[in-house]
């Protein structure tokens, strides 16, 4: 076995391997991407979501200065009626 043909033999493969690249290149420069406007507002939608706080503390501290004062009033009818539709829709 001569060393030298196995060299030839290697140089051969790396030339294919050059030429295939370029085609390689070409074809991720033809890949883009766009984002619809359902999308982008999507994303606006999440970042303004993501900047509110889970609790409103204005209405809480309201309510717990109602209940401390005694002034809080709760509705029965309102309550009642709305603890029944959960009911319902828990049950369906």
């Amino acid at each position: 076995m001569r060393i030298g043909s196995i060299n030839q033999v290697a140089q051969m493969y790396q030339t294919q391997t050059k030429a295939a690249k370029p085609k390689a290149s070409f074809e991720s420069q033809m890949n883009a991407y766009s984002v619809s406007s359902t999308g982008k507002d999507y994303q606006v939608a999440k970042t303004a979501l993501k900047a509110t706080p889970d609790v409103r503390e204005d209405k809480v501290a309201e309510i717990k200065a109602k209940i401390d004062n005694g002034t809080y009033d709760v509705n029965l009818d309102d309550f009642a009626s709305k603890l029944i539709s959960a009911y319902r829709e828990r049950t369906i």
